[in-house]
């Protein structure tokens, strides 16, 4: 704080005289009879305008809510009809394995192939593995289950995973399940 200021500060605030108001007849502005029905008429004009243009407003923003909340409410519609497709596939593989007990290796296939069509289905949405294993440890992308002492590995490095993780796009969605190495 400089000198200038404090003074300002210490000083107390002179107050201005005030003017003596003059009386409301003498502000007002003298128009004539005319001039003042035209004036009226225009105002009455942009009043209304006003209050459509409102109203339009008003309207285009219920509008958008409600189309907001049918896109919310349908936004997964094309996966959950892939996620079913997928569900059939399953319905049938156990129907299969219920009527033929024997033939293990088909059940196997069948779910095998559930498996890939979900692999694709989730690749055509964005879904990607997160790369965990040989890799160095992430936070971001790992979540640490247990550590173990080696010296195989370099202290941090993923020895092992329990659970994929998942992104869509460049945000983890699911972090993978991991043990990590820890020099001795």
């Amino acid at each position: 704080m400089n000198k200038d200021t404090e003074k300002v500060k210490k000083e107390p605030l002179e107050e201005k005289p005030k003017k003596a108001e003059k009386p409301l007849k003498e502000k007002m502005i003298k128009i004539k009879e005319s001039e003042q029905a035209r004036l009226i008429e225009e105002a009455a004009k942009y009043k209304e305008q006003y209050i459509r243009l409102y109203a339009e407003f008003e309207n285009a923003r219920k509008r958008m809510d409600r189309e907001k909340q049918e896109f919310v409410k349908f936004a997964n519609e094309g996966l959950i009809t892939e996620f079913l497709g997928i569900l059939d596939n399953l319905e049938r593989s156990v129907e299969a394995a219920k009527a033929n007990h024997q033939d293990y290796t088909a059940f196997l296939k069948g779910i095998e192939l559930v498996m890939a069509h979900v692999h694709e289905m989730l690749k055509n949405n964005g879904v990607v593995p997160v790369e965990s294993q040989g890799k160095m440890f992430d936070p971001h992308c790992h979540e640490v289950l247990m550590q173990e002492e080696t010296e195989e590995m370099e202290d941090g490095m993923v020895m092992e995973e329990f659970q994929k993780g998942y992104r869509l796009g460049e945000k983890v969605i699911r972090t993978a399940k991991v043990k990590v190495a820890r020099k001795k």
